[in-house]
């Protein structure tokens, strides 16, 4: 089943861009764009959510809706 992660991205003064997490604590990613840091982001998530199973911890996240807003971002 799929979850929503709310991911909060910003740009540092390298040029480097970095992904961090309330809904996961530990989620730290960072790329050179912001498709890489998305992408690396995703499988931190996916690593750390996995290791909270075999904890026997979970953490608790909103599973996604038949409809959700989305912001996709394109190069121009």
């Amino acid at each position: 089943m799929e979850k929503i992660i709310n991911l909060h991205i910003e740009k540092l003064p390298e040029g480097v861009y970095l992904a961090t997490s309330d809904d996961v604590p530990g989620l730290v990613a960072q790329g050179r764009t912001i498709t890489e840091t998305l992408e690396i982001a995703r499988d931190v998530a996916k690593k750390l959510l996995d290791a909270q199973v075999g904890r026997r911890q979970q953490i608790k996240l909103a599973p996604t809706a038949d409809s959700f807003d989305y912001p996709l971002i394109v190069g121009h």
